[in-house]
């Protein structure tokens, strides 16, 4: 697409404006087609992007898009069209905001909840140095129901500055949005707009304009153009409405489903999927089991179970951290709560897990979808370090399956432990048999005479060793392969037994703190080497999954070379 001057959106007639929507539109739908990415949200907020392109001064103006599943729209008004056909694409732009790649972008994102508290900071710096110019946070409605949006409006106030919020309600973040903030905004888009819900933004200081459709240049550019008026004097809080999906039926039909969208359908099961079977089996058996997630019900495969078992089944919307603290009540009441969710928004949840599950020892099980390297969507969704801050929480054990009917094992043996559990695993994966497990215990896959050993840890790392021990054979090379699935506690009757000098280890996961760290911690002191292989210190940005898992530490003729030295000491 040809890069669009800010000249073109400040002079171009509200028609071209209506045609060059469709023209963005179209760039989009054929570029997500083919890369992969956030669709029905960025259909949904293109009439909204060129109205802030058309009323405000960028980059001299500054704005944030909370999460950015929104962002396309931005990029291709801001001299990045002519790049955007390698959206995702390793080397090529972000699919979130991002400060290195252009100085349109002023603040990173990627989770709900931040673009308030970024537009106050940027504001309130902006006064310290005497500074001029508008800062606007875009926010959706499922962000609404986080918490950190209301620890930023409270203080509003206390911080003395100006910034433009402008809502953007669509009834959905990933799933459609729920809980009592839902409930108001509903109220608000009614013909008669309650005084009271008008008066709690207005006491945190926020002038209320609203409601307005979001998608209707005619009525949205006058409202932006009042709401840059206002700011003039006092913060606002814009209301617009937009129709995620808007211009693609079928988006429009399907607004969850083509919220992210994989340029490479794959043939292989989610563990979502059957995290479901799984969870409705156990569910049919035992009525304490009850699932909750943070706003993400279908993504996470609980769909089945919310549909079969409404009582036992709850959706908190984009609040993790309420959603550990709920789980760890319902364990003290006697429930066996299962709580899905990505292993990036696990660590939003981070003082829940130490202080109220952990140190109360309390048997919640966290099923970690997502985990390790997750490729496209870059550096604040790979779920890269779960391992790293949760295996030094006292009380926690720690699964990693190699498969998926491991994965079902692990779901059928969490049903009767009595102590607070995760079990981390990735998007996709094999199905593989549904064999007994004991909890803590590896499992040795390959046995040779040999004087080295690799543990991995993962269905990625399972599979990596695998292709590693096949070359090897053939070289005349041999080691033993251990399913390390258990990373916290470690095997230790297992590790006291093995006799090999010479330790590898792969994880899908960074080497700070990881398996490797705790497998050399366990033999410390002793005649024996561990070598290991993960992520280094670095955040990862978006690629390819298995180029970049190569890329960043799982390199396979680094860990073969390795091998080969050992037999080469003897």
């Amino acid at each position: 697409m040809r890069n669009i001057s800010p000249s073109e959106v400040k002079n171009a007639s509200v028609s071209n404006l209506k045609s060059l929507c469709e023209e963005l539109r179209k760039e989009i739908k054929e570029t997500v087609s083919s890369c992969g990415g956030h669709l029905s949200s960025n259909l949904g907020t293109v009439e909204l992007t060129l109205a802030l392109h058309r009323v405000f001064d960028f980059p001299r103006d500054k704005v944030v898009f909370d999460v950015g599943h929104q962002c396309y729209t931005h990029k291709l008004l801001s001299g990045r069209a002519s790049v955007f056909h390698t959206l995702r694409k390793e080397g090529g732009i972000s699919g979130f905001p991002k400060r290195e790649e252009s100085e349109y972008d002023c603040y990173g994102t990627g989770h709900a909840g931040t673009a308030v508290s970024a537009a106050l900071g940027i504001a309130k710096a902006r006064d310290l140095k005497g500074e001029n110019f508008d800062v606007i946070a875009v926010v959706g409605d499922g962000s609404f129901n986080n918490g950190l949006i209301y620890e930023a409006f409270n203080s509003l106030k206390i911080l003395n500055t100006r910034i433009l919020v402008i809502l953007n309600d669509n009834g959905m973040s990933i799933s459609p949005t729920v809980g009592g903030t839902h409930e108001i905004l509903d109220e608000m888009k009614g013909a008669h707009v309650p005084d009271e819900d008008i008066k709690l933004y207005e006491k945190f200081g926020l002038r209320y304009l609203g409601v307005y459709n979001g998608n209707d240049l005619d009525e949205l550019l006058p409202a932006m153009e009042r709401a840059k008026e206002a700011l003039k004097f006092e913060s606002v809080l814009l209301h617009v409405t937009t129709k995620k999906g808007l211009g693609y039926a079928f988006s429009e039909n399907a607004p969850a489903e083509t919220h992210g969208v994989s340029p490479h359908p794959s043939e292989k099961k989610e563990y979502a999927q059957a995290l479901g079977e799984e969870l409705c089996k156990m569910a049919e058996e035992d009525d304490r089991i009850v699932a909750v997630t943070a706003a993400m019900t279908d993504s996470l495969g609980l769909r089945p179970f919310f549909e079969r078992f409404q009582g036992r089944a709850f959706d908190v919307g984009i609040c993790e951290e309420h959603a550990s603290v709920l789980c760890a009540a319902m364990a003290a009441g006697g429930m066996k709560p299962y709580y899905a969710v990505y292993s990036t928004f696990l660590q939003r949840s981070f003082d829940e897990i130490v202080h109220d599950i952990c140190g109360q020892n309390l048997p919640v099980t966290f099923c970690i979808d997502r985990a390790g390297i997750t490729g496209e969507d870059g550096e604040t969704h790979q779920g890269v370090f779960d391992l790293s801050f949760l295996s030094f929480i006292p009380n926690l054990t720690i699964a990693v399956p190699k498969d998926i009917g491991e994965f079902r094992a692990m779901l059928r043996a969490s049903k009767n432990f009595s102590a607070p559990l995760a079990i981390r695993y990735p998007r996709q994966g094999t199905e593989g048999e549904v064999l007994p497990l004991e909890m803590g215990k590896f499992e040795v896959l390959h046995s040779t005479i040999s004087d080295i050993v690799v543990f991995a840890a993962g269905e990625r790392c399972i599979g990596l060793a695998k292709e590693i021990l096949k070359k090897a054979e053939r070289e005349g090379l041999a080691f033993t392969l251990v399913n390390a699935r258990f990373v916290k506690p470690l095997d230790a009757a297992l590790l006291s037994a093995l006799h090999q000098k010479y330790i590898v280890t792969l994880e899908d996961n960074v080497l700070i703190g990881g398996l490797g760290d705790a497998i050399a911690r366990f033999y410390r002191g002793e005649e024996r080497q561990v070598v290991s292989f993960g992520y280094r210190d670095a955040f990862i940005p978006h690629g390819e999954a298995g180029s970049l898992s190569e890329k960043y530490g799982l390199d396979k003729e680094k860990i073969l070379q390795t091998i080969r030295s050992f037999h080469a000491r003897g």
